[in-house]
């Protein structure tokens, strides 16, 4: 059985008093879920309070696609092994939309994650255009393609696909669980064609206005193993009872 995972992105908010406070209610709460696996993924700056709560496995939210050099302001995947990380966002909408992030760029951040031992989690998704147009199966087909030319299908293996509708982030519209389950389904079939066993034991994780109230019915779907939470993610209860829900979730289907 695939292991839920709920994973907080913090994007770029809070301070660091605020932080500590909010990663201890966090630890606190989720504390005994063990069969819920559970990150948080803070701005670079508190990557450093990976160290001060054990439970909670730390991801950065962005990673160079480059291995070192010059590159001013950029942070390699080296770099966020080195401070204890084991997660990293690759490819969220916000940066294929407001920093032009192609499938291209997005791939050589999958492999240079890969390649200095850190799980990418790969956010794939549609805006509504897109979706209104029905091109929501080919244009995440693309985005997953793309990856699996540069580091092939084994390689999804040892990583976590979110699926993030465009339209649902940041909107407090959440797909319904039957529409949020049918992305996933055509995701795991996809990976399928190209290996029936990376697909059975591959996590996707759906994000986009979850919250506590809505986790339960998103998480009992066959394919959807967990979250990426971004605003319920700086609510420490909020966080939690999505965590719990997730780990209902899997008590009932073990």
């Amino acid at each position: 059985m695939r292991r839920p995972l709920v994973m907080g992105n913090w994007k770029m908010n809070g301070r660091l008093e605020g932080a500590k406070v909010l990663l201890a209610e966090v630890a606190a709460g989720v504390s005994g879920l063990n069969a819920t696996e559970v990150v948080v993924c803070p701005p670079f700056p508190f990557l450093h309070l990976g160290g001060v709560q054990g439970g909670i496995a730390f991801g950065a939210q962005n990673v160079a696609a480059e291995a070192e050099g010059a590159y001013t302001g950029e942070v390699s995947a080296a770099m966020l092994k080195d401070v204890g990380c084991k997660y990293v966002i690759i490819g969220h909408s916000e940066r294929r939309t407001l920093f032009g992030e192609s499938n291209a760029v997005v791939a050589r951040k999958f492999a240079q994650a890969q390649a200095q031992g850190l799980i990418p989690v790969l956010c794939v998704g549609e805006t509504a255009e897109e979706r209104d147009r029905a091109l929501t199966e080919e244009v995440i087909g693309g985005q997953i393609q793309a990856v699996v030319a540069v580091a092939g299908a084994a390689a999804l293996a040892d990583a976590v696909i979110a699926y993030e509708p465009v339209w649902a982030i940041g909107s407090g519209r959440a797909a319904a669980p039957a529409d949020a389950q049918a992305v996933p389904h055509f995701i795991r079939a996809l990976v399928a064609r190209l290996s029936a066993e990376v697909a059975a034991g591959m996590r996707i994780l759906y994000g986009g206005s979850v919250k506590a109230q809505n986790a339960p019915e998103l998480f009992a779907q066959p394919d959807i193993d967990g979250g990426l939470i971004g605003g319920a993610a700086l609510n420490a209860q909020e966080f939690v009872g999505i965590c719990r829900a997730a780990d209902t979730a899997a008590r009932k289907g073990s």
